[in-house]
């Protein structure tokens, strides 16, 4: 099973050194930085209490730098049953301690040792039995499962009182730690009383036997096509419970590539909560029994499993082509094969990370690939470590969309960074365009989401008042991709049916004569007096907006980065007392 990543608290500035030191262990992670007393943070929070006991209320590891005792009072009306605590710990804010506090049964000392280690300490665990058998039975390292935690309480205690125990199976980590057996080399304690037993088997646990499952049993599956996910997961369950195996012995389910984005494979996925995995064809082994020749899941099921691996015989139900393999230690998943690709869309908002919506940046922080033009890059902020980052120019959309497809076809992870809204004459467009056009059946698989960002119209009637408040549109000026008389055809139409419009692409080097045509047109059928707004950089440096009249708007008044924003017959100005202004357009429509 995946590891969550932790969420780092800071609630000071001089905390973001120590911070980042740690957020560079632990991929995926984020840093939370208090509103106002820190800054170049993942996320903004205004309330300590509410985001601490929120991130706890949905598991996710806390790692905060502040004291412990105010982590310790925020959490304690929450703590009701220690098996559903995530892991929640507590750093000085030089670094010089590492405190493991609630997580005992998910693996708080292990993540102590693996922050102390990153900071050069030693970690302050206090849990007897991880100290005296330098291993801790209630978390297991990653690639075991315990399968009866509830049980791992009064075993530790009568092995802490003097009881010996006889360890079967092969498990390296408690082998050569300290716990009771009769001699080292031994590993049966003829007056055992307790029993640790590890096997990938489905076997009934005791109270006097842990039973832990090494995730060893490697599933391939092929020729889902017709199948339902509901069918595939019950038809896996199937075969597990044929074959004796124990579910939390699954560490993946592999297939080939072909079959990325199958709902079956999905569904199996998640429901086992193990990676999914593929292939190429050319990456399968060989097989020499002419049984499997032609059985390319047994090819999979060894691919994945590796050297040494052995395939099983299991009574299987006629829904589809299944093999499973035996690998001799734990397989890690995530490092074989390809994950499914994916491709976001996100959108920046006009400025930085103060109009990233928390989605968009939680994207952008789990993304292995950065697409975009350079300056919305430089919007997006820093790369954490082993991202990369692939610029290219503000008019190569659909190369650019090309190219991110097929970076999330070879697995990667990839964010195409627009700014404003990616929805709004941006690269969510561009990215389906190619799709439809190209059809290239690697992009089939992939799994594409857009992210919506507040779009440059949003901001500037933001900034102004409520301008967009009635009936609108959208219009862009530029006639790159689309001929000049359908763009003034929109134009008069939205004019006489009285919208309020945001023209975005008003003017460049290369079109200086469009915005000038559409006032001409707009001033056919609306007076003079309607008020404009100008809204230019919102949210990056020389931000500015202004308000004038259609009458004196000109066209110099505007460039490539300006949204103008034209009103309806019913937008209204409202003077202020010093001098400036609020636009709005009323809910209530009055001829």
């Amino acid at each position: 099973m995946n590891r969550i990543p932790p969420a780092i608290v800071i609630l000071g500035q001089n905390s973001l050194p120590i911070a980042k030191k740690i957020s560079a262990h632990f991929p995926g992670s984020q840093i939370y930085g208090l509103i106002d007393r820190t800054s170049n943070t993942d996320i903004n929070f205004s309330n300590f209490g509410e985001t601490l006991r929120e991130l706890f209320a949905t598991e996710t590891p806390i790692i905060a730098i502040c004291a412990a005792g105010i982590i310790i009072r925020t959490l304690a009306p929450l703590l009701s049953d220690k098996r559903a605590e995530p892991p929640v710990l507590a750093v000085a804010e030089d670094g010089s301690a590492v405190v493991p506090l609630l997580g005992g049964l998910h693996g708080v000392n292990d993540l102590a040792r693996e922050i102390a280690a990153a900071l050069g300490v030693k970690p302050a665990i206090t849990t007897t039995g991880d100290i005296r058998f330098r291993t801790a039975l209630l978390s297991p390292p990653q690639g075991y499962y315990l399968a009866n935690p509830e049980d791992a309480k009064t075993f530790i205690s009568n092995l802490l009182a003097g009881a010996k125990v006889r360890l079967e199976g092969a498990a390296s980590w408690l082998s050569e730690s300290n716990l009771p057996l009769a001699k080292p080399s031994k590993r049966i304690a003829p007056d055992a009383k307790l029993t640790i037993r590890v096997t990938e088997k489905a076997i009934a646990p005791t109270a006097d036997c842990l039973v832990y499952h090494p995730q060893i049993v490697a599933v391939a599956l092929t020729k889902l096509s017709n199948i339902e996910p509901e069918i595939a997961v019950s038809f896996v369950q199937q075969v597990l419970e044929n074959a004796g195996l124990a579910p939390a012995s699954v560490a993946g389910f592999f297939a080939l590539k072909e079959e990325m984005g199958n709902p079956a494979l999905e569904a199996v996925s998640q429901y086992f909560k193990v990676p999914l995995r593929f292939f190429n064809l050319s990456e399968l082994v060989e097989l020499d029994s002419i049984e499997f020749i032609e059985n390319k899941a047994a090819q999979i099921a060894l691919t994945a499993a590796g050297a040494n691996s052995h395939l099983i015989e299991s009574d299987r139900p006629n829904a589809l082509n299944c093999a499973i393999a035996l690998a001799p230690e734990p397989i890690n998943a995530s490092a074989i094969g390809i994950s499914r690709g994916k491709l976001a869309i996100v959108g920046t908002g006009p400025g930085g990370a103060p109009w990233m919506s928390p989605e968009v940046k939680e994207i952008l922080r789990e993304a292995t690939d950065w697409v975009g033009y350079k300056f919305y890059l430089d919007l997006a902020g820093t790369l954490r470590e082993g991202q990369k980052r692939h610029d290219s120019d503000n008019r190569e959309e659909i190369d650019r969309a090309r190219f991110a497809l097929d970076l999330a076809a070879s697995g990667k992870s990839v964010a195409v960074v627009s700014s404003g809204d990616p929805g709004i004459f941006a690269m969510a467009a561009a990215v389906f365009e190619a799709i439809d056009f190209d059809a290239k059946p690697e992009w089939q698989g992939i799994d594409i989401r857009v992210a919506p960002g507040i779009s440059a119209m949003q901001a500037t009637a933001a900034a102004i008042g409520a301008p967009l408040g009635h009936d609108f549109c959208v219009i862009s000026l530029s006639d790159i991709l689309k001929p000049w008389e359908v763009i003034e055809q929109r134009i008069s139409a939205a004019a006489i049916a009285d919208f309020a419009i945001a023209f975005y692409n008003p003017i460049s080097k290369q079109r200086i004569w469009q915005l000038s045509r559409a006032i001409e047109i707009l001033l056919q059928s609306r007076d003079a007096k309607t008020p404009v707004v100008l809204g230019r950089n919102l949210g990056r440096p020389g931000q500015s907006v202004r308000v004038c009249t259609l009458g004196e708007f000109q066209p110099e008044d505007a460039d490539m980065r300006t949204l103008v924003i034209v009103g309806s017959s019913q937008t209204r100005i409202i003077p202020r007392k010093y001098g400036e202004v609020w636009v709005y357009t009323p809910r209530r429509y009055e001829k």
